[in-house]
């Protein structure tokens, strides 16, 4: 095991920093990839999640969401969206059966949390992203009425996964990019009501959750909106299109600790093992009390494991600051 589970486990540590009883005294890791198709289903999904987890000797197993709402043809027009079909367990069967073999294997030793993607990407993932920003310009209220129909499948799965033991969730949300809207109150308005809906479901049933803010359509303006979101960690991208923010400004404005400092694409992907050992340690150097280091997202699946590792092992031979 790496440092991070000298003295305690892996699941004290990230327990101790969501509820604010202070550093562990070495900087927490975690890195997340999506898996081959091959590895989406069954049992293969189960052992490839925690040979990964074990492989690299992260705090925390998160488990990839790889099953995203069918097709929907016919919504052609802001009022189809009262069309969205509402699923029952039977629906997420498939990664319910993973979640279920995941926790009864790390439970013990580790948090276990699992992506959970917004009803405005789910209903992109459907659909397109540039059809529902159109359909939310033209007339959001109709619109709006698919996205709360997503939200009550959403809900109805959240709750799925706390009957089998999940620890909390990886809340990935969307919609407030710059420039996605010509008018950018459409998102406060209309989404965010939306997705809080969910977010404050799972801080009210788990103990461990992570508001990732994803940047992967477009960088954003302005965090505002997302700074009364709930979770105790909070994960998003350091550049803004008003500049760059550092984990310790973006820790400050959230409120809580940040997880992050690593660009997905750059020197964790291509660099030597000196260049990620270097990176690290200079991230972490100007890290905020409660860091935990990682990604600003998914890194590529072709990613050497080596790199994860030596990143993960360099942030757990570092003191956290406190």
């Amino acid at each position: 095991m790496s440092a991070g589970g000298q003295g305690m486990n892996f699941r004290d540590t990230m327990l101790g920093l969501a509820e604010n009883r202070g550093t562990p005294g070495y900087v927490p890791a975690a890195f997340f990839l999506h898996f081959d198709p091959s590895f989406h289903r069954g049992q293969a999904a189960v052992d490839k999640h925690l040979e990964y987890f074990r492989a690299t000797g992260m705090d925390f197993v998160k488990i990839q969401y790889e099953h995203p709402f069918p097709r929907m043809p016919q919504i052609t027009r802001p009022e189809d969206w009262s069309t969205v079909p509402r699923f029952d367990a039977e629906h997420f069967a498939d990664p319910l059966e993973v979640i279920s073999g995941i926790v009864k294997a790390a439970k013990k030793e580790a948090l276990v949390i699992v992506t959970l993607y917004s009803a405005v990407m789910h209903a992109g993932h459907a659909t397109s992203r540039d059809l529902l920003t159109e359909h939310l310009q033209l007339d959001p209220e109709k619109t709006a009425k698919g996205l709360q129909i997503i939200d009550e499948s959403i809900l109805l799965f959240v709750r799925e996964c706390v009957k089998r033991g999940v620890d909390g969730f990886y809340a990935s949300t969307q919609g407030g990019e710059a420039g996605r809207f010509r008018d950018p109150a459409l998102f406060t308005r209309y989404l965010k009501p939306i997705d809080l809906l969910v977010m404050n479901e799972i801080n009210r049933l788990c103990p461990f959750n992570i508001l990732h803010v994803c940047d992967y359509n477009g960088l954003y303006d302005d965090l505002t909106p997302y700074l009364d979101y709930p979770g105790q960690l909070v994960n998003c991208g350091t550049r803004l299109r008003s500049g760059a923010r550092s984990p310790r400004e973006l820790s400050r404005m959230f409120d809580r600790p940040f997880m992050g400092g690593m660009d997905r694409h750059g020197i964790l992907v291509s660099g030597t093992r000196e260049q990620i050992q270097r990176e690290v340690r200079d991230v972490i150097r100007d890290a905020p009390p409660g860091f935990v280091l990682g990604a600003d997202c998914t890194v590529p699946s072709d990613i050497p494991l080596e790199n994860l590792k030596t990143a993960i092992e360099t942030a757990h031979s570092s003191a956290s600051r406190g």
